[in-house]
């Protein structure tokens, strides 16, 4: 069994940042809350605003904190590799997790597991499974098909936008900024202009990751 040294190491960097904002902003809760106290309520407002868009209220609470740590975990991780990358000995230590399809398809293979394990939950296991019978019995071969389908692309579809990000990023460096003199000032504001750009993506990214499983979630609890 091996294991990729830049996935584990880059997951453990994402985790200290959140535990520190988290830690920075919520260590003083008041009635009168400050900018740290009103970013988290902005943030978690936000996610249960993506969650009831597509589940009924009752079903909310259940899958919000799922919501809020799946964005929060995904916007750093798509933004990481954007402002740190550490190599040594030509081995990468530390990019974004998420320009890796392993981590990608973890988190969407996580949703899909949420979702059925919901459908369950609500339904039944008889009554869930029965729903890859409808509308006719052989379509459940379509509906298999879908869940696969659903997998695959909830998870490549983030890879593929940080992935390019980020190469697109050693490419003004490397064939830029290492030419040195008038390329290197070319390259400097190229590199600031896609750094912001990009984050805007890995943003749009972790919203569209969290929207769509929660429109998963929602058809395994049978509100499509």
């Amino acid at each position: 069994m091996t294991f990729n040294t830049a996935n584990i190491v880059s997951g453990l960097v994402v985790f200290v940042i959140l535990v520190a904002i988290m830690f920075l902003c919520s260590r003083h809760i008041s009635m009168k809350p400050g900018k740290g106290q009103n970013f988290l309520e902005w943030l978690i407002d936000f996610t249960n605003g993506i969650l009831k868009g597509s589940l009924p209220n009752n079903e909310v609470n259940a899958f919000g904190l799922y919501a809020f740590v799946l964005f929060a975990f995904l916007f750093v991780s798509n933004t990481l590799g954007l402002f740190i990358q550490v190599s040594m000995h030509g081995v990468t230590l530390v990019r974004s997790p998420t320009s890796d399809p392993i981590v990608t398809l973890t988190f969407s293979l996580t949703t899909m597991m949420i979702a059925q394990f919901a459908g369950v939950r609500k339904l039944g296991y008889k009554r869930h499974f029965e729903n890859y019978l409808h509308p006719f019995k052989i379509w459940i071969v379509m509906n298999v098909f879908e869940q696969f389908t659903d997998f695959l692309t909830l998870g490549l579809r983030i890879f593929g936008v940080v992935f390019s990000g980020e190469m697109l990023l050693k490419v003004i460096y490397t064939d830029l900024a290492a030419k040195g003199g008038a390329w290197l000032i070319a390259a400097v504001p190229l590199e600031v202009i896609w750094q912001g750009f990009s984050v805007f993506l890995g943003a749009i990214q972790a919203f569209v990751f969290v929207t769509l499983s929660t429109v998963y979630i929602a058809k395994g609890l049978g509100e499509e």
